[in-house]
């Protein structure tokens, strides 16, 4: 099987860097199984939803290229692993215009008047988020419990992709950060072994 690793960080040396490696080599140690793994901000994946994406959305006319080209990688996977620095409580910008450009009507959902189809049962998804602030402080605030409902159910509930993962790493986590690096080995590891969970 397959499982396409995706981040989205500026800095080669990043912790979300490591995260993604490290998911990377867990995959490679099953023997088994293979992996792409993919930094949209080193191939400068552009997440502005345009004039042609909305033409997309709105007419079905043609997705622009780029676009059409991550949901051929999504079509040969068999997972979906996002890594990613929390900003604002979501995705960074170009992984959240990675989904707005490549997740569309037809390919991810399907609607009909009040209806809709998740396209995407076959793609299983693990969630690293990786946090700053403190566990009281994603408690207090319910921030994680929102993210979730925004992110696991918003968008790959909607696609019907079952979230199997979905992990708030963060940096107050017992022997951090070698914990989360064992983690994120083991999720690759065993990555095709697990089940949904929500």
């Amino acid at each position: 099987m397959h499982a396409l690793i995706v981040y989205a960080h500026p800095d080669s040396q990043s912790h979300t860097q490591a995260i993604a490696s490290q998911v990377a080599q867990g995959v490679a140690a099953s023997g088994t199984h293979t992996f792409e793994q993919v930094n949209l901000a080193a191939e400068q994946f552009d997440p502005c939803f345009s004039l042609a994406d909305y033409e997309q959305f709105k007419h079905g006319s043609p997705l622009p290229a780029d676009a059409l080209a991550e949901q051929q990688r999504l079509n040969r996977a068999n997972a979906l692993v996002l890594v990613y620095p929390v900003y604002w409580w979501s995705f960074p910008a170009q992984l959240k215009g990675w989904i707005d450009r490549v997740f569309t009507q037809g390919w991810a959902y399907e609607e009909a008047g009040d209806k809709v189809t998740g396209k995407l049962g076959h793609l299983q998804v693990h969630l690293l988020a990786l946090g700053a602030a403190t566990p009281r402080t994603y408690l207090r605030r319910g921030y994680f419990s929102s993210m979730r409902t925004q992110i696991d159910l918003g968008i790959f509930g909607y696609c019907g992709a079952p979230v199997i993962t979905s992990e708030l790493l963060l940096p107050a986590d017992e022997n951090y950060p070698d914990a989360h690096y064992t983690l994120a080995y083991n999720l690759g590891r065993q990555l095709f072994e697990q089940k949904e969970k929500i």
